[in-house]
């Protein structure tokens, strides 16, 4: 059993990174799909109790806030992978203005989530951690964490 976590800023690739890699093998819990916590609470816990691997698709940019699943899902059993999603805030705000205009984030919200952002860590319970960035051909490049 596998969770992922996702962590980054708005527009760094993380659902990009979600639908071309993870769409047909884990299921996908995000705030912006679902809303509401007590959705997505209710959500993990089917993943949890059903045994189905998933990737929390939200920025998740503070320790505290990524303990929501990593302590439910250690306690399950899942084996948690961390992922970190490298952008400044300056590419975000333009890829973020690449997008319709219903999907676009105001640019107070990525610059406030970049400035709470706090790396990632093993002693947060994660079992594999990776650093993600976009290439300049738009590839994904998903590397080891070396911090």
């Amino acid at each position: 059993m596998q969770a992922i976590l996702f962590c980054g800023i708005q527009a760094s690739g993380k659902s990009t990174f979600y639908c071309q890699r993870l769409l047909n093998s884990h299921v996908r819990i995000s705030l912006d799909l679902l809303r509401t916590r007590h959705r997505e609470a209710l959500l993990l816990k089917f993943c949890l109790d059903t045994q189905a691997k998933f990737v929390v698709d939200n920025t998740n940019p503070t320790m505290a806030e990524r303990q929501r699943y990593i302590g439910p899902a250690k306690a399950a059993g899942y084996a948690v992978v961390g992922y970190y999603f490298s952008s400044s805030a300056s590419e975000a705000l333009l890829r973020n203005q690449q997008r319709s205009p219903a999907e676009q984030v105001p640019a107070v919200g990525i610059r406030g989530t970049r400035a709470r952002l706090e790396m990632l860590s093993f002693a947060e319970g994660f079992d594999e951690l990776y650093f993600v960035r976009i290439a300049d051909d738009d590839r994904f490049v998903v590397e080891p964490w070396q911090l």
